[in-house]
């Protein structure tokens, strides 16, 4: 099923490629084999997983298209894959044509600016460099 996000981005774009922020869920079963789902579209095989909605954060769209895919319910538990980069060259530029302003905010700071939903739950815990992967809280449930 397509979502009203991206069937507004096809009638603008066509059939033009689109990369969009998406989600995978691994689910491991009783003995570590990895659920995983056959998708009409293509006829292949995957994860379940999909993209992630304007305003949604990753971990609710994990669990919303998980729910999609197979009915269940999960909770997500950890991170497999995150990025965690160390500037190794360039000069950081202050605006481009995507950004107004690039600065370094400290933690206080970042408690009185405008952000997204998703950004307000999980930066703050980015923010004490956890040796581990952490992931936010899930607040999307299917509908009743």
């Amino acid at each position: 099923m397509i979502s009203p996000y991206v069937a507004r981005l096809r009638e603008q774009l066509g059939t033009s490629r689109l990369l969009l922020p998406s989600v995978t869920a691994i689910i491991y079963g009783a003995n570590n084999e990895i659920l995983l789902v056959h998708q009409r579209d293509g006829n292949v095989w995957s994860t379940p997983g999909g993209s992630i909605e304007p305003d949604e954060s990753p971990v609710d769209a994990v669990v919303r298209e998980t729910w999609e895919e197979t009915g269940l319910v999960v909770q997500p538990i950890g991170l497999l894959g995150v990025f965690e980069c160390s500037v190794v060259g360039g000069q950081r530029r202050n605006s481009t044509d995507e950004t107004v302003e690039c600065r370094f905010v400290s933690e206080t700071e970042f408690n009185h600016l405008e952000v997204s939903e998703w950004s307000r739950e999980v930066l703050p815990l980015l923010y004490a460099r956890p040796s581990e992967p952490i992931i936010g809280n899930v607040s999307w449930v299917p509908p009743s």
